[in-house]
């Protein structure tokens, strides 16, 4: 499982940095990526990855201001183009209204999809668990923005144990469907009678992943609730240490007020992205150290790169 980011800027682009959009790479789970926003020139970011368009089978949308939107109409057409690909239909979450806008701009362009798109839209009376299926869960809770605005919690279920090979080969047991058997939890008998039980063999099951990707928030509970005990919490960054006031006025968080977000809510690594295009990059060696006093597993995130979670 690993997160790229495509667009890490606030507002709008900078010479370093696109508008608001990241990838979350589900390659080995599922053979899908999910996209959480699409600002404008996320297609253009995507070109300079490995990312197969084809592969995004959903996109998860946090609020409806352009710089997290506005690039969707472009990518949803383009990835139609792939014509020696499968096409494969896409989900598409996020506020009321997100559906209007797709459709407007599709058709206002004249533009034809080949395949379908799936909305899911919703209000602050709908937060909670949006998405499961065996593997994962998304949970949705309502942030403080100026704008209706969320917070997505990405859960993996706990994962199989781990098979103790060698520890079954020694037992008898015939490399083959029988090791399969085992693996998935079942109790086998050998031909000379001899039972298998499954669980002495098989530690016990993993816990999975947790993964916190907010979108643009003030300091509030609800980023706590969302990001207990997380992997990785994916905070914004708008503005730094002493802009506390402006951030408030206009609906952000500072460096600081995320890192103690993070601290409260014990996770286990904090990376700050959505950075006003106003900071240098000495400015942002600056939000890091200060962030770092407060939680020292910070990371500000750069367009294109990669993380493991």
């Amino acid at each position: 499982m690993y997160i790229q980011f495509l667009g890490t800027s606030a507002g709008q682009p900078s010479k370093s940095r696109n508008v608001s959009s990241l990838a979350l790479k589900l390659l080995d789970e599922l053979n899908e990526i999910w996209l959480f926003d699409c600002g404008e020139g996320t297609q253009h970011q995507i070109l300079e990855t490995s990312i197969r368009p084809r592969k995004i089978s959903k996109i998860f949308i946090t609020h409806l201001h352009g710089d997290h939107i506005f690039g969707l109409p472009g990518f949803l057409s383009s990835r139609s183009f792939q014509s020696n690909e499968e096409q494969t239909d896409l989900e598409l979450y996020g506020p009321v209204g997100i559906k209007s806008f797709v459709l407007s701009s599709l058709k206002a362009s004249g533009s034809r999809l080949p395949y379908k798109i799936i909305f899911h839209e919703f209000d602050r009376d709908d937060m909670g668990l949006i998405f499961e299926n065996d593997k994962f869960k998304v949970y949705a809770e309502e942030l403080d923005h100026t704008i209706f605005c969320v917070g997505y919690r990405v859960i993996q279920k706990d994962l199989d144990g781990i098979l103790d090979a060698e520890a079954l080969k020694a037992a008898g047991v015939p490399f083959g469907p029988l090791f399969g058997k085992v693996k998935n939890g079942q109790d086998i008998v050998l031909e000379d009678g001899t039972e298998i039980r499954a669980s002495d063999f098989l530690s016990t099951p993993r816990p999975g992943k947790v993964v916190t990707i907010l979108g643009d928030t003030r300091k509030c509970h609800a980023s706590i609730r969302l990001a207990v005990n997380a992997d990785i919490l994916v905070h914004e960054s708008t503005y730094g240490n002493g802009d506390e006031r402006i951030a408030r006025k206009h609906g952000h968080s500072t460096n600081m007020e995320a890192a103690r977000i993070a601290s409260d809510a014990g996770v286990k690594r904090l990376l700050l992205n959505h950075i006003s295009p106003r900071f240098l990059s000495r400015d942002v060696s600056q939000l890091r150290r200060d962030a770092a006093t407060i939680f020292e597993n910070v990371t500000i995130v750069k367009d294109l790169e990669e993380v493991e979670v």
